[in-house]
């Protein structure tokens, strides 16, 4: 994976790690403020940018994207022939689900979309299902086998 991780600020690793005030700062305060209304939209398609720019082979690549990104704890709950529901969890996810009752995965949701959808090579849409009193969030990312992608994306 790419040197420009950030490693999780419990490991022996020596590159340094990022505040959880660092991270609300920017995601939370300034994200939100700049994108106003827009802002789950917006972080959607960020996401399937960012994964467009880092892509990732099958889903144990996209687990341990999560983890060396700092956006928690991924784990496959379920299969199904056209989809498959994620579950999400740690510190600053129940952090983020008790602190603000607006907090967004949009971003998260995006990329995962678009992974699926790459390595699918299928449309692919992702859902975000909070659910603050586990401070877990559920995605479900659905695809169409009848709805091949078309080439490359820009």
């Amino acid at each position: 994976m790419s040197e420009l991780f950030v490693s999780n600020k419990y490991t022996t690793d020596p590159r340094p790690s990022v505040s959880l005030f660092g991270y609300e700062l920017i995601r939370d305060v300034l994200l939100t403020e700049l994108l106003g209304k827009d802002a789950p939209e917006i972080l959607y398609w960020a996401g399937k940018k960012l994964a467009r720019r880092f892509p990732l082979y099958n889903m144990d690549e996209v687990i341990a994207f999560f983890h060396e990104a700092d956006w928690g704890l991924l784990v496959v709950k379920e299969e199904k022939r056209k989809e498959v529901g994620l579950e999400l969890s740690g510190e600053w996810i129940t952090h983020r689900l008790e602190k603000d009752v607006h907090s967004t995965f949009q971003l998260e949701a995006g990329f995962l979309a678009q992974q699926l959808e790459m390595q699918k090579k299928v449309v692919a849409e992702a859902f975000e299902h909070p659910r603050k009193r586990s401070g877990k969030i559920l995605f479900t990312i659905k695809w169409d086998i009848k709805d091949p992608i078309n080439g490359e994306h820009k």
